[in-house]
């Protein structure tokens, strides 16, 4: 019988990883595969590509049961560094801001619930580590929870560097889409700070400090 992992359409070719849509067992489903690097020796690349899979599963599993949605893992082959992923519908946030017909109050109620949603992450120890606009999916629609895609790039247990970083990326991709980011951001902040109370306000600040940082390097 054929691997239903193999074959199938291809989605997209990141720096790390190709991503194709298959049908799994009768559910659609993207196969994550991490691509070879010819300028490392086998065995290291191997091990870099076994280790950043290993991770990501540890991950994507950690932040559900924080209570954020995430793609459901259906399976892992470490061998072809390969990963199953539930193939989630539903508009990326960017699209959703870059959509004239999507009115602003529902940009900001989106916005609040991605924050909320990033809080959660950062108080249960997990950073994203990628955080754009693009790797958050609203499945349910504009008015539903967000769901944050593509943890590979994210760490257990991060310094409040990498969570500060998290929030600055966040910033500097909506400033970069649309010139009325500013109730965005506030609005991201406020979900932020309710779903991270303990943390939030050291993030932050820290966040602002890697932002004073890069605008005089």
């Amino acid at each position: 019988m054929a691997d239903p992992g193999d074959g199938g359409r291809p989605v997209s070719r990141g720096a790390e990883a190709a991503l194709r849509a298959v049908d799994w067992w009768g559910f659609p489903a993207l196969v994550k595969e991490r691509d070879p690097k010819q300028y490392r020796p086998k065995a290291l690349d191997d091990r870099i590509r076994r280790e950043r899979t290993r991770t990501e599963v540890r991950l994507l599993v950690d932040a559900r049961r924080a209570g954020v949605r995430t793609p459901i893992l259906y399976d892992v082959d470490l061998v072809k560094h390969r990963l199953i992923l539930e193939e989630l519908p539903g508009p990326t946030l960017k699209q959703m801001i870059e959509d004239p017909a999507i009115a602003p109050e529902v940009l900001v109620g989106a916005a609040r619930a991605f924050g909320h949603a990033l809080g959660r992450l950062h108080a249960a120890g997990i950073s994203h580590g990628d955080l754009t606009s693009s790797n958050v999916l609203f499945p349910d629609g504009p008015a539903g929870a967000p769901a944050l895609l593509d943890l590979s790039m994210g760490s257990r247990n991060p310094g409040v560097e990498e969570l500060g970083i998290d929030l600055h990326l966040v910033e500097e991709d909506w400033k970069a889409l649309t010139a009325r980011s500013e109730p965005l951001v506030k609005a991201f902040h406020a979900g932020y700070d309710e779903g991270n109370p303990a943390g939030a306000k050291d993030v932050r600040a820290r966040a602002r400090q890697i932002k004073g940082r890069v605008r005089y390097a």
